[in-house]
């Protein structure tokens, strides 16, 4: 399949730049794949379109505070996101305007008011804006990125620099920035590690969860951590050479059964974005069936993907030329897809992260 494919142009006015002022008030769009019709709706008449026995899958993952700011000995501002601590405690982070840095120099990473700064040394430039740090710290990166960190918002999403400068922490934030601590996070994010949010499950709220349930739509949950490759456009032109990236992923016995007992009565299973779906599918790949695994994917999902554990999605409107948009039309079709995308346009649904959603059953 050929990447521009799943090209489209987008109005720039249409990537939202904020959440909806309440979480379930953004609108969402049904795709029937049987009759090939599309309902604009708002996402909190999802129970309209769910069954009892319906599972809904969850990613549970939790964003944390990856973006972070560093100082040169000279002054020069550096920005940073972190990616992951490596075996030996480094951390794999990537670097802005970082240029002439190397092995050896130190930085200091800014720190909250009140707080001292943290220095870290650079150990190694591993390319493409890759770079290898090591901290002096001991705390873990995690810990100190509670500290020190804000939301690592995806590119399209502009906020000015007083916003982010500061570092300051969740609890203190305000503005733009105190609204993403907020709202770039699930009501039911629990497992630290994603260094971008699971968004088709922004939507949600605890009364819509509990009214779901009441309904006898089943939950379990999942976690695969969010990493940059999310964000990486596919640069070839043919969809098979572009390089997938990794990320981890865990489903214990509890959710693996309570997802088995829906499939065994029959029940529609509905990932809730296309991380669920890819652990989903994963595993079942793995397995022949869903059981309780963990480890890591790079499954590419493209059309003609055989899907064995997802019957319905929900999810957001994606990037042109994307591994998100692959899967879309991998299980909506190619040419569904693109006219549900046209319509949305016409119709100035918001795009991406903090954007719309789309139910496709």
């Amino acid at each position: 399949m050929k990447t521009s494919d799943l090209d489209y142009q987008l109005p720039p006015e249409l990537i939202a730049q904020s959440p909806a002022p309440e979480r379930s008030a953004s609108r969402l769009l049904v795709m029937d794949r049987k009759t090939g019709t599309l309902e604009d709706k708002i996402f909190s008449d999802l129970p309209q379109y769910l069954r009892p026995g319906d599972c809904l899958v969850l990613n549970d993952t939790k964003v944390i505070p990856a973006r972070f700011f560093a100082r040169r000995p000279t002054g020069g501002r550096i920005e940073a996101l972190y990616i992951e601590t490596e075996p030996d405690g480094s951390w794999h982070v990537m670097l802005k305007n970082a240029r002439t840095l190397k092995p050896g120099d130190k930085i200091s990473i800014a720190a909250a008011e009140n707080q001292k700064p943290v220095s870290a040394k650079i150990v190694s430039n591993n390319g493409d804006g890759h770079w290898t740090i090591r901290v002096d710290s001991d705390l873990s990166a995690h810990d100190l990125l509670d500290q020190v960190g804000i939301m690592p918002l995806p590119p399209y999403i502009k906020r000015t620099a007083p916003e982010l400068e500061s570092n300051l922490p969740p609890e203190a934030a305000s503005g733009a920035a105190g609204i993403d601590v907020k709202r770039y996070q699930t009501v039911y994010a629990a497992n630290k590690g994603a260094i971008a949010a699971p968004t088709a499950g922004l939507h949600f709220t605890p009364e819509l969860i509990q009214k779901l349930k009441k309904q006898g739509v089943t939950f379990a949950t999942c976690t695969l951590h969010v990493g940059i490759g999310t964000f990486k456009p596919v640069a070839v032109d043919d969809l098979a050479d572009h390089p997938m990236h990794y990320e981890s992923y865990c489903l214990d016995s509890e959710n693996a059964e309570i997802i088995n007992h829906s499939k065994s009565k029959g029940c529609r299973i509905i990932p809730v974005g296309t991380t669920s779906v890819r652990t989903l599918e994963t595993i079942s790949a793995k397995h022949g069936q869903i059981v309780a695994a963990s480890g890591v994917t790079n499954l590419f999902i493209t059309p003609g993907f055989n899907f064995r554990s997802t019957d319905a999605l929900i999810t957001n409107f994606h990037l042109p030329k994307s591994t998100l948009l692959a899967l879309v039309a991998a299980l909506a079709s190619l040419d569904f897809t693109k006219k549900a995308y046209s319509h949305a346009i016409r119709e100035r649904y918001r795009f991406f992260s903090y954007g719309d959603a789309m139910l496709i059953q």
